[in-house]
């Protein structure tokens, strides 16, 4: 009886101490997080301490980008406020010419993303060219660089060509189909099969085959929607040595195989039978066989993934927000087409590369499309060498910013800022004509990112989308229908620009 009352004491005093010495630290995370930039004369923005803004996310009170105008907004007239992600400092760059000292000029104290995926883990989202941080991410950039060039662009129009066409044809072959349709789904069907033929050397028809293994695999790893996603990737971010010791990545086992699978077979199969194709596979597997490279097979899954990834989600985005303010703003959708018949009337009704560069009207109108709704709302560095940045406000003190603090970068913010875009909720192509354009005050608008580490995928990206919206509007005519949400809703339960509800717009017969 003694025994146990002394086992029970021991066990109450070790509780005990366990409870105090958690609830030491917690105070002094609090304490660290309150003070933290306050010590150093910068305006802060802490709503609650340890979740700091992103409460109002996780409880879905607001959606991702209204809590990045939120943190743009709150302190007018200063350079950048502190703020906290979770226990980590964090600062909000809110001023174009900081951010191009950040993102250009003091590059090298800020060259790497945020990492939040340990590849030991999740080898192909750590080892691609987005997550690698140092010498390592600059290898593999320049590596993957020549995939980009207009010659390859040039070589790849005529594969996404042949995409665009099979995806228009659906909807005049079936136009029961084209009455209500959700762009979402059907336009990453057709990114989908673009990037099936062009890096994986794949041909996919989604509009006929619904089900096909590629598409199932990108709607699940782009489905950031939901709350068990949300905090999925939440813990990634914030405990990232937890989710390795649960093995816990931002891939499940499946899809990772899945990848895994696809490239290996595709690569020793090329290896093999001396299969040379022009894609980027090609490439990455050219740049293997150097005798100073470093590159292995776990690497050319990794970059075959994240082509894959953008291609699926942040293309097709781009896309649905196009067609939705095309069918809301018909006398735009009449001026694009015409500039598109003219143009290919010129080319005796067939459509080349250098016809795309042309179409000055089309570049506006998808300017203004990404200026409304960047498909990257927010982007990041880190700060891996210290550096003093200039006060946050006029008669203040400089800041010695310490290296791993994090930046953010509101994206959303800046676009949606009526200094730098009058009425920013209009939909106004004429932003970006001749005259105007000249008039947008650099680093304001960046929906591709900034610097070296701008998105190198972008001109294929731009050269996908034009050419579908030059086949859907040659033969179709886009509508607005009893289904199409005006105003836009954005999802509470998605980091991403998601609508609530879907993008629903019809397709009908051009009658001229």
């Amino acid at each position: 009886m003694e025994l146990s009352l002394s086992s029970c004491s021991a066990f109450l005093i070790l509780l005990s101490t366990i409870i105090a010495i958690a609830v030491i630290k917690l105070i002094a995370l609090i304490y660290y997080q309150l003070t933290y930039w306050k010590k150093k004369g910068i305006p802060s923005v802490i709503e609650i301490p340890i979740l700091g803004m992103t409460w109002k996310v996780l409880l879905g009170r607001i959606n991702f980008q209204e809590l990045v105008v939120e943190l743009y907004r709150m302190k007018p007239g200063a350079r950048y406020v502190g703020s906290m992600d979770f226990a980590k400092p964090m600062l909000v760059i809110r001023d174009p010419e900081l951010l191009k000292d950040i993102t250009v000029k003091q590059f090298d104290h800020f060259p790497d993303h945020l990492g939040f995926v340990d590849e030991t883990v999740d080898p192909i989202f750590g080892r691609n060219v987005f997550s690698l941080r140092g010498e390592r991410w600059r290898e593999m950039r320049v590596t993957l660089s020549p995939s980009f060039t207009a010659s390859k662009m040039r070589f790849m129009f005529d594969l996404v060509s042949m995409c665009s066409r099979e995806f228009v044809n659906y909807f005049v072959e079936n136009p029961e189909a084209g009455k209500n349709i959700e762009m979402k789904d059907a336009f990453t069907r057709y990114t989908n099969d673009v990037i099936a033929t062009v890096a994986f050397g794949i041909s996919v028809n989604s509009m006929k085959d619904k089900d096909n293994i590629f598409f199932k695999k990108g709607a699940e790893v782009t489905n950031f929607s939901g709350i068990l996603n949300i905090i999925k990737f939440t813990l990634l971010r914030v405990c990232p040595n937890f989710m390795k010791f649960l093995g816990i990545g931002f891939l499940t086992p499946d899809t990772a195989k899945f990848f895994n699978d696809i490239v290996r077979e595709t690569v020793q199969a090329r290896d093999e039978q001396g299969i040379i194709r022009p894609d980027m596979i090609q490439l990455l597997i050219q740049a293997r066989d150097k005798e100073s490279s470093n590159l292995d097979i776990r690497d050319i899954v990794a970059q075959a993934f994240i082509f894959f990834l953008a291609g699926f989600d942040t293309s097709s985005t781009l896309m649905c927000f196009m067609a939705y303010e095309l069918a809301l703003n018909p006398d735009i959708q009449d001026k694009l087409r015409e500039e598109i018949d003219q143009v290919i009337s010129q080319s005796d009704g067939e459509l080349s590369y250098e016809d795309l560069s042309k179409m000055e009207y089309m570049d506006m109108v998808i300017n203004e499309t990404l200026r409304k709704y960047p498909p990257a709302i927010l982007m990041d560095r880190s700060c891996v060498k210290s550096i003093t940045l200039p006060p946050a406000l006029p008669g203040g003190k400089e800041l010695y910013l310490e290296e791993g603090t994090g930046i953010w970068i509101p994206v959303y913010g800046f676009h949606q800022d009526p200094k730098y875009f009058p009425e920013p909720e209009k939909f106004d192509p004429e932003r970006f004509n001749a005259t105007n354009k000249d008039n947008i005050i650099p680093y304001t608008y960046f929906p591709f990112g900034l610097g070296p580490r701008k998105c190198i995928g972008e001109r294929f990206a731009l050269m996908e989308t034009k050419i579908l919206l030059i086949n859907i509007l040659r033969k179709l005519v886009i509508k607005r229908t009893e289904k199409t949400l005006v105003p836009i809703v954005f999802d509470r339960k998605s980091f991403n620009l998601k609508v609530k509800g879907g993008f629903w717009v019809s397709f009908e017969r051009r009658k001229d």
